[in-house]
């Protein structure tokens, strides 16, 4: 199943697996999950095709975040399903909810601070 409603319960299941600072901080966060990227954030990315993304964290990061100068706008983790479906079946060696756990924990890692350079350096280790 890759319904919106599936993409959810793996993300929620993610974030549930967290240890408990990680957790109780990725609550605060909203999580979107929609078919595909809104064209202004595309276009603010400079990104043509939407295929190439698959997720975004939208925030001030925690580690940048005062209680002087509170944020306008919550948090918020996007999952784009239809990107996240495309590179599940063009890649064909990872099952689709272990894709999506790894979009998921990849954009809370931008929430808690963590740059695309820390983020890949974690993966190479990983694998």
């Amino acid at each position: 199943m890759s319904d919106t409603q599936h993409f959810y319960a793996v993300a929620e299941r993610t974030i549930e697996s967290f240890p408990d600072p990680f957790r109780n901080g990725a609550r605060a966060v909203v999580l979107q999950v929609v078919d595909w990227p809104p064209q202004e954030i595309l276009d603010e990315m400079r990104i043509d095709d939407p295929h190439e993304l698959t997720g975004l964290y939208d925030g001030i990061p925690m580690t940048e975040k005062s209680f002087a100068d509170p944020a306008p706008f919550p948090d918020t983790v996007w999952l784009f399903r239809e990107p996240i479906l495309d590179e599940w079946r063009t890649r064909g060696d990872i099952e689709l909810d272990d894709l999506i756990a790894h979009v998921t924990v990849h954009e809370f890692a931008h929430h808690f601070g963590w740059s695309d350079g820390d983020i890949a350096a974690i993966d190479r280790w990983w694998e």
